[in-house]
């Protein structure tokens, strides 16, 4: 995959997960707030003041997902991001740990 695009899949991925994250606020879900910087999005549940990182690594053409439960790096399959180590869905994985986190 080019680096064009990679960083055209990563932004279409950092752009749904803030759209799920406000939707869950919306909806009194989750009492989050989002912060984009760049390739970085900032999850933080204002329950607890912990936070989620989600950014993508262009020179790996990784997403890295970063919370309380510890650090995930997932490569895009072509149709999916996958975890390089155990072959976990990245969404899937993002929402196991929301729960957790906005639990605490």
């Amino acid at each position: 995959m080019t680096e064009t695009e990679f960083l055209s899949l990563a932004d279409h991925c950092l752009r749904q997960v803030e759209t799920i994250f406000e939707q869950a606020f919306e909806n009194d879900e989750l009492d989050v707030e989002c912060k984009r910087s760049g390739n970085v999005l900032e999850i933080e549940f204002v329950n607890n003041g912990s936070k989620i990182i989600v950014n993508s690594q262009a020179p790996m053409q990784e997403m890295w997902l970063a919370a309380r439960s510890g650090g995930f790096h997932y490569k895009y399959d072509g149709q999916h991001w996958l975890n390089t180590r155990d072959g976990s869905e990245f969404f899937s994985t993002l929402s196991a740990v929301a729960q957790a986190q906005g639990a605490l």
